[in-house]
């Protein structure tokens, strides 16, 4: 959430970022916000005036009583209750207009960072990087969803039997290999000095807000009416909120986390052959690193994750690239997106496989997560994460792009987790 002192003192600068986002009627909302804003400041004004005026009178009153005036002390007792009455009425217009200004942040995005190029979709989306030699498998190549049907490893029809279409049932070297992926994944992240923590698979209202999830993509969580509970869509969400309200001491810092959680997501209206087989689920497992870093660290740290993850792209020898992501296809809390891709030879198209986001201040003003500067004073941490791997699309790539006449092939890396080197 955009603080209100920046969105004054910067507001050329925020509509500048909201027009990169082809954000609709920037100028109104960004007005009704600063309008808000200058009622509740003159709310607050006006009722600090009149509860010091009632304290002071209620002290006088104390005084005439003591001193045998009743009769001035019984006036200033009617003039007490009517400034009570006003307190009243202005504590109840300052939790309006409040309630008021709260809502309109909540419609306002992140403010892209100076080097997100303008954009409406992931057609202007900016390749930066590129790597990886793209098998040449033949004619015979088949897509994973042959191929896990093939070898009986993944079964999408038993998953739609017990629950629904998206929910897949993994099967022998299916869920090994899973599980193997997981493991290597936070055994990579740990050895990088990110700190393993299992977290909740639910959380509260709260929770979904300091975040951003709610109320911006509340259509595509999961919500368990009777407990009022979302079911979380990343583990972003429970991780980061373990420190929702802490003032941190300058020396915590960085702190970083990794966690492996499945997510869940209702992807409503996804339909087609894009989303065939493991390309789009509404369950399924990713590890994430989540980090909170000093505002002057936090763009070097968004470059050290993203180079995390190309080792381990490298070490799987998967074709990948990287993208920088426009404006109009850049999440909402996000300043900086960078979006990894690695390339199905047998579909012949690239799979979105990892997200790298710095939100600068936008999550920890919702989670008024802080730490105590050099000078003593409170400022706002600078939040990022990633995902270190969202399993389904790699396990797709792996499963398409090793693909042998024999049988599939496992990474080499991957071999000591699995106990097996091919699935046939």
């Amino acid at each position: 959430m955009l603080q209100v002192q920046f969105i004054r003192e910067n507001k050329q600068t925020v509509l500048d970022g909201l027009a990169k986002r082809n954000f609709a009627n920037a100028e109104e909302i960004l007005d009704q916000v600063l309008n808000a804003d200058e009622t509740r400041r003159a709310t607050q004004v006006s009722l600090d005036e009149t509860l010091a005026e009632s304290n002071k009178l209620s002290k006088e009153i104390g005084g005439f009583f003591k001193s045998g005036e009743v009769q001035k002390a019984n006036l200033l007792k009617e003039k007490t209750g009517q400034l009570k009455e006003k307190s009243k009425a202005l504590t109840e217009e300052l939790h309006t207009v409040t309630d008021k200004l709260q809502e309109l942040l909540y419609q306002i995005p992140n403010v892209p960072h100076a080097s997100v190029p303008a954009g409406v979709n992931e057609e202007d989306n900016e390749e930066v990087f590129r790597e990886g030699t793209i098998p040449d498998l033949g004619d015979k190549a088949l897509p994973h969803w042959e191929l896990v049907k093939k070898y009986d490893i993944i079964d999408f029809d038993l998953g739609a039997k017990i629950t629904g279409a998206g929910f897949p049932v993994y099967k022998g070297k299916g869920a090994r290999l899973q599980r193997a992926l997981i493991n290597y994944f936070l055994d990579k992240n740990t050895a990088a000095g990110y700190k393993e923590v299992q977290v909740p698979h639910l959380v509260n209202e709260a929770s979904g807000f300091g975040t951003g999830q709610l109320p911006d993509k509340e259509g595509q969580m999961y919500h368990v009416t009777g407990d009022d509970l979302y079911l979380i869509p990343t583990a972003e969400v429970p991780v980061t909120n373990l420190f929702r309200g802490d003032l941190l001491k300058a020396d915590e810092l960085p702190v970083a986390l990794t966690g492996y959680t499945p997510c869940f997501r209702r992807e409503a209206g996804s339909y087609g052959a894009h989303v065939r087989g493991l390309n789009r689920l509404h369950q399924f497992d990713k590890v994430e690193i989540v980090r909170i870093e000093h505002p002057e660290n936090s763009y070097n740290a968004l470059n050290g994750m993203v180079e995390h993850i190309k080792e381990i792209l490298r070490e799987l020898k998967l074709p990948y690239r990287i993208l920088r992501l426009c404006g109009g296809d850049t999440g909402f809390t996000s300043a900086l997106t960078f979006d990894f891709e690695l390339y199905s030879t047998a579909q012949e198209r690239w799979l979105e496989i990892s997200s790298a986001s710095n939100f600068e201040t936008f999550q920890a003003n919702r989670l008024k997560l802080r730490f105590k500067n050099s000078e003593g004073k409170n400022q706002l941490v600078h939040t990022l994460n990633g995902s270190s791997l969202a399993l389904p699309r790699v396990l797709a790539g792996i499963i398409e792009n090793y693909q042998t006449e024999e049988g599939i092939k496992i990474p080499e890396v991957l071999v000591p987790y699995c106990g097996f080197d091919i699935i046939n």
